[in-house]
C-alpha cells in the first residue's frame, strides 16, 4: 500500500530533525543527564514537528538500549512506536476526546504499569480543544503522576492551555521552517524518489507550506501525482493555484507606466481565466512585501522566501520605486484583500483597488511640494517647466547630476544640486548644500538622479550648511506682541508662499520656537 511522502519520510531520530535544534539539543541533554520530565507542552504552528518530537521521545526513553538520545530503530519497542502500534505509548486525539468521561478514562488507565516498556507515554493532540472540566479532572494526575508515566501535550494554541496545566509542564515553542530548510529537504526526498525537479518548481512547492513542512510535502505528493517524475515550476504553479512572478509583474509595469487601462486588462484576464480574485490579491500583498523587502535589503534569502532567479528579479523590479511607494503599495492591496472578503462585486471591487494604486503612484512626494516654498522655487506654477542645462562635464558630479535631474523632471532636486557643492570622495558622493534645501535631498529623488547619472546607485551623504544671509527674524519679539507677531508672520515671504501653494490653509496660531 502507498505510503504518503510525508509519512514516509517522518524523522525517527532527533539527527533526523528538520530545525528545531533549541527543542532537540534541550531533550537530548535531558535524556543524558537522567532528567526527564513528567510533562511537556509542544506547541506551534501546524506541521513543524510537535507530534514527530513526541513519537522519537517516546522512543529515546524506552529503547531497550536507553534512556538514549539515539535509539537502536531495531528493538521491538522502537519498531511498534514507529508504525504507530505500540502498547504503552497512547496517542489520543483531544478534539474528539475532549470531555471529562475521556480524562476520567485516561487518568484510571496511568495508575497501571507499562505492559512491557520503562515508561508509559501519553501524547494529546489538539490539547487546546480540551475542556476546562477535563483538564481539572486531569489536573492533580499530571501534578503527581506515577513514576512511569510522561504526558506530552501538542497543540496550535498554547494561550487555551490553562495556566494550573502549563505550570506544571515544561514548555517548547516550536519555530516555522525557513525557507531554505524546507526546500533542502524537499531535493533530498527528490533525490531518494528519483524525481527530477527544477528549483523553481520546488520554490513554489516550499512556498505553498507556509513554513509547515508537513504541508510542503503534501503539496510536494500531489505534484508527483499530477505531473509524474518531472516536476515544472509552470505546471505546479496552475495545480497549486498560485500566481508567477511574470504574472504579478503585469500590476508593477502598470504601476510604473501609470496606465489604469492595463490594470483593467489584468482583472479581465484573471475573470476569464478563472482566477479567484481574493487569491491574486494575497499573492499581489505578498509580491509587494518581497518587493519592499528587496528595496531595503537586497536579496537576502533569509528574508524573502523564494529561489535566487526570483530574489535577483525582484530586486531589479524594486529599482523602480521607492521605500515610500511600496509601502503604499502594500497597505493598500491588504485594504484590498480584506474588502474582498465582503465584497457583492469582487471584480468591481478589483478594478477599483487597482486603479487606487495607479492613482496612489502618481501622488508627489510632499518634500517637493514643500520644496516650492523655499527661496528660489517657483510659488505660482504647480509644475515649473525644466530649465535647460549645459552640458555635462563628464568628471564634474555636480553638473552631471544637475543634468540628470533635469532630464528626469526634477525640477526642485535640480534646483537643489545646482545651488550646492559636490564632491567625489571614494566610492561615496558628498553633497553640502544649504538647509533651506533639507527637505528636497531627503527624499528618493536624489537616488533616481544618482543613478541616472552614474548609471548605478551610489551612496550619498548630504551635508546641510548655513547660508550667508543668516537665520530669518523671530515670528514675535521676546515682549509678546502677538498682534504684531501675526501680521509680520503673514507677510513673511515663506508663509505667503505656502499660502499660494496650499489655498485651503489656515494659520491658527503665531509663536517664537525661541521661547
Amino acid at each position: 500500500m502507498y505510503q504518503v511522502i510525508a509519512r514516509k519520510y517522518r524523522p525517527q531520530t532527533f539527527a533526523e530533525l528538520v530545525g528545531q535544534e533549541h527543542v532537540r539539543a534541550t531533550l537530548e541533554n535531558a535524556i543524558r543527564q537522567g532528567r526527564i520530565a513528567h510533562g511537556y507542552i509542544f506547541s506551534g504552528q501546524r506541521g513543524t514537528g510537535k507530534t514527530t518530537v513526541a513519537r522519537i521521545l517516546a522512543r529515546c526513553v524506552n529503547c531497550v538500549q536507553g534512556p538514549t538520545a539515539t535509539p537502536c530503530g531495531a528493538c521491538p519497542s522502537c519498531l511498534e512506536i514507529a508504525a504507530g502500534n505500540a502498547v504503552d505509548v497512547i496517542e489520543i486525539d483531544a478534539a474528539s476526546n475532549r470531555g471529562i468521561n475521556e480524562m476520567r478514562e485516561l487518568r484510571e488507565n496511568v495508575r497501571y504499569r507499562p505492559a512491557r516498556d520503562r515508561y508509559k507515554v501519553f501524547i494529546i493532540d489538539e490539547a487546546h480543544q480540551i475542556t476546562t472540566e477535563a483538564f481539572n479532572a486531569l489536573l492533580k494526575t499530571l501534578e503527581e503522576p506515577p513514576e512511569w508515566v510522561i504526558f506530552v501535550l501538542c497543540t496550535t494554541e498554547a494561550h487555551k492551555i490553562p495556566s494550573t496545566i502549563a505550570s506544571r509542564c515544561q514548555h517548547f515553542s516550536f519555530r516555522t521552517l525557513g525557507f531554505e530548510e524546507i526546500l533542502a529537504r524537499m531535493q533530498w526526498i527528490c533525490s531518494q524518489e528519483g524525481i527530477v525537479a527544477d528549483p523553481e518548481a520546488l520554490a513554489v512547492l516550499a512556498q505553498a507550506g507556509d513554513g509547515s513542512l508537513r504541508d510542503s510535502l503534501s503539496a510536494l505528493d500531489q505534484a508527483i501525482a499530477c505531473c509524474g517524475g518531472r516536476l515544472e515550476a509552470e505546471a505546479v504553479r496552475d495545480l497549486l493555484g498560485m500566481f508567477s512572478l511574470e504574472a504579478l509583474e503585469q500590476v508593477t509595469q502598470a504601476l510604473a507606466a501609470s496606465d489604469a487601462r492595463r490594470m483593467l486588462e489584468v482583472v479581465h484576464q484573471l475573470v476569464r481565466n478563472g482566477r479567484h480574485l481574493q487569491h491574486f490579491c494575497r499573492e499581489l500583498a505578498r509580491h509587494f512585501r518581497n518587493l519592499l523587502v528587496a528595496k531595503l535589503v537586497g536579496d537576502d534569502a533569509r528574508l524573502i522566501a523564494a529561489s535566487a532567479a526570483e530574489r535577483a528579479r525582484l530586486r531589479q523590479i524594486a529599482a523602480d520605486f521607492s521605500e515610500q511607494d511600496l509601502a503604499r503599495y502594500l497597505q493598500l492591496t491588504l485594504d484590498l484583500y480584506r474588502d474582498l472578503q465582503f465584497s457583492f462585486d469582487p471584480r468591481l471591487h478589483m478594478e477599483l483597488g487597482l486603479i487606487r494604486l495607479v492613482e496612489a503612484g502618481r501622488l508627489a512626494p510632499i518634500e517637493e511640494l514643500l520644496a516650492r516654498l523655499e527661496p528660489g522655487a517657483a510659488s505660482s506654477a504647480p509644475s515649473p517647466a525644466p530649465v535647460p542645462a549645459a552640458p555635462a562635464a563628464a568628471g564634474d558630479p555636480k553638473q552631471r547630476l544637475h543634468a540628470a535631474a533635469l532630464e528626469l523632471g526634477l525640477t526642485f532636486t535640480a534646483d537643489a544640486l545646482l545651488h550646492s557643492e559636490i564632491r567625489e570622495t571614494g566610492a561615496e558622493l558628498e553633497v553640502r548644500a544649504p538647509k533651506e534645501y533639507a527637505l528636497v535631498l531627503k527624499g528618493a529623488e536624489l537616488d533616481k538622479a544618482v543613478r541616472k547619472a552614474f548609471g548605478r546607485a551610489r551612496k550619498v551623504k548630504v551635508v546641510l550648511v548655513e547660508t550667508a544671509s543668516g537665520v530669518n527674524p523671530p515670528f514675535a519679539p521676546a515682549g509678546g506682541d502677538v498682534a504684531g507677531a501675526r501680521e509680520r508672520a503673514l507677510a513673511h515671504p515663506a508663509v505667503r508662499r505656502f499660502l499660494e501653494t496650499f489655498p485651503d490653509a489656515e494659520i491658527r496660531a503665531v509663536r517664537d520656537l525661541k521661547e
